[in-house]
């Protein structure tokens, strides 16, 4: 991953280096999967279908460094998008330390482990279908843990 502070993840994220920006994520595969807006409301509904490039059993993309090769529109995270985007998980690290709050204690790094976040149930490993074998995703609504997660 690269040269990263102790405790990095406490700092502002302005102050990230990439490794750190990168280590920050915490694995949840949720960003990679798709999102219906209703184009009267601007409601954004979630569903439980991945990007082709999402290994549905980890939820790790496949192919993380030539991601945009394959799939154009997938976005990378920046500072300044992290505010900007309505349909990041309330849960997501990015977005709970550019309200400078702290990360949940299922956060890897803090558990010390990777798969803490689907112990919490809030991953999308195991729990999410390819957008190749889905069909309509109006048939893959879903509701994900929301925040006031516990914290035990």
């Amino acid at each position: 991953m690269g040269e990263v502070r102790d405790k990095f993840w406490e700092l502002p994220l302005g102050d990230l280096t990439r490794a750190e920006w990168e280590g920050l994520c915490d694995g949840c595969g949720r960003c990679c999967l798709h999102k219906i807006e209703d184009a009267d409301t601007g409601e954004i509904a979630e569903t439980n279908v991945a990007c082709k490039l999402l290994d549905t059993g980890t939820a790790r993309c496949m192919d993380y460094r030539n991601r945009k090769a394959f799939v154009p529109d997938c976005m990378r995270l920046t500072l300044k998008l992290v505010d900007e985007v309505p349909w990041l998980p309330s849960t997501c690290a990015y977005k709970l330390r550019a309200r400078n709050q702290p990360l949940y204690s299922w956060h890897y790094l803090l558990s010390g482990d990777r798969d803490s976040v689907n112990h919490a149930n809030v991953g999308a490993a195991g729990r999410v279908v390819s957008e190749t074998s889905a069909g309509p995703l109006e048939h893959h609504i879903v509701d994900w843990p929301k925040a006031g997660l516990s914290d035990d």
